[in-house]
């Protein structure tokens, strides 16, 4: 089978046909070149409008690079005729297998950009041949198409949260659509301000406004008061991963005091090997961290203590009326105040202040979680560790939709791959 047979079979352009193909081996390695001309009689289009006008001359051959075959490069040769265009005056003719002056055909972008899914952009370039730009600049514009071409109604529920990206307290704010059947990162902004939050809200507001039911983040205050004001209508939930995990860190924070008083008292260091024993729920601890925590019960610990108040505080999700949770609250948060541990007061005062929030979570019924925003997040972290790190925003804005954004690819006659 002739070469030009299996292209006019994956990639046929009307009014184009594939003519000799060659083997070219010079200094910058073997490749095949497959020359294109125009049909006879066709007339061209123009590169702007994409009308047809009267050819007025050709520009010099230029080569647009393929998806290499058997590792060999592939580039197709063409010289581009010149349109007359009524409209817009003498341009460049538009092809159907690559945009402008882009020298990657659309076929090539697409296939470098669905394995940048899979490998690091700089693997991609390694593995086929190419440059770290080449695959970047494919990723922009599978991006770019993505975003013009999504689905963006029907949004029910979503997530708002942040991440790290670089060090020196370099966060992105990221909002989430967690509907049941659907997944998937709908906005990234820079910082984690008031600002950041509230550019989603100017882009997408209008959208979502007229289906967004639930709207669930953490406590970070510059995200409480957009979301109060811009999203007022949907009920703001303060999810159970959010509270537990403030509450384990306030028992981190108590057992690390513990541990230097007791050294400085000079007492054996019962609270050794002791983390995970009173962060880890019973039936997640291994054999020796259920030992090790019948040790301790046995002492009179500030660190028990903290790790049996947030034992207690777990009937909290039990309840089904919002009454009746809203009782325990109140007099487990009364409890806290009076522990003599200033972590947990802390915690307390901050359940109090954001009672509605929390209390929304038995007006969903539980079904929307915080869970799947921090299954996300993971998502984020992997994408940014299998590049080992992004040096501007651009391109990790550009990765984080390629990755997370479930965005529609272009139907191809053909899918190499």
């Amino acid at each position: 089978m002739q070469l030009k047979t299996i292209l006019n079979h994956v990639q046929k352009h009307k009014s184009f046909v594939y003519d000799e193909a060659r083997f070219v081996q010079d200094g910058h390695g073997q490749r095949i070149e497959v020359a294109i001309r125009s049909r006879k009689n066709g007339q061209p289009l123009c590169g702007e409008c994409r009308q047809p006008g009267a050819c007025y001359g050709r520009l010099e051959p230029r080569r647009y690079e393929f998806v290499p075959l058997w590792g060999i490069a592939v580039f197709f040769v063409y010289a581009r005729r010149r349109v007359k265009c009524l409209e817009c005056g003498v341009k460049a003719e538009w092809v159907p297998w690559a945009e402008g002056k882009q020298t990657l055909t659309k076929t090539y972008r697409w296939f470098l950009a669905r394995w940048a899914r899979h490998l690091s952009w700089k693997e991609v370039a390694e593995v086929f041949g190419t440059t770290w730009d080449h695959v970047f600049r494919s990723v922009r514009y599978a991006v770019m198409w993505g975003i013009v071409h999504r689905d963006e109604s029907g949004v029910e529920a979503i997530g708002v949260d942040e991440v790290q990206w670089q060090k020196g307290h370099k966060y992105l704010t990221l909002v989430y659509q967690i509907d049941a059947g659907m997944k998937r990162l709908l906005w990234v902004g820079r910082d984690r301000t008031e600002r950041s939050l509230s550019r989603f809200f100017d882009l997408w507001g209008k959208t979502i406004e007229p289906t967004l039911l639930f709207v669930c983040s953490d406590m970070w205050q510059p995200y409480l008061n957009v979301i109060a004001q811009r999203a007022s209508e949907a009920v703001h939930i303060l999810d159970r991963f959010h509270i537990m995990k403030k509450m384990n860190e306030a028992i981190d924070q108590v057992r690390r005091e513990e541990v230097r008083r007791l050294e400085a008292d000079g007492y054996e260091p019962i609270l050794k090997h002791s983390r995970w024993a009173l962060l880890k729920n019973p039936e997640n601890r291994t054999r020796q961290q259920t030992v090790k925590m019948r040790e301790l019960v046995e002492y009179n610990l500030k660190s028990v203590r903290a790790h049996l108040m947030r034992e207690d505080f777990q009937r909290f999700w039990q309840y089904k009326s919002v009454g009746w949770a809203e009782k325990f609250l109140h007099e487990w948060c009364t409890r806290a105040m009076r522990s003599r541990l200033e972590p947990m007061k802390k915690v307390a005062r901050s359940l109090r202040n954001h009672q509605a929030e929390i209390l929304n979570w038995f007006r969903a019924n539980g079904t929307i979680s915080a869970g799947i925003v921090e299954g996300m997040n993971n998502k984020v972290k992997l994408t940014t560790r299998k590049a080992y790190g992004f040096r501007t925003y651009k391109a990790v804005e550009i990765a984080l939709y390629h990755n997370l954004g479930r965005l529609p690819e272009l139907e191809t006659s053909h899918r190499f791959c």
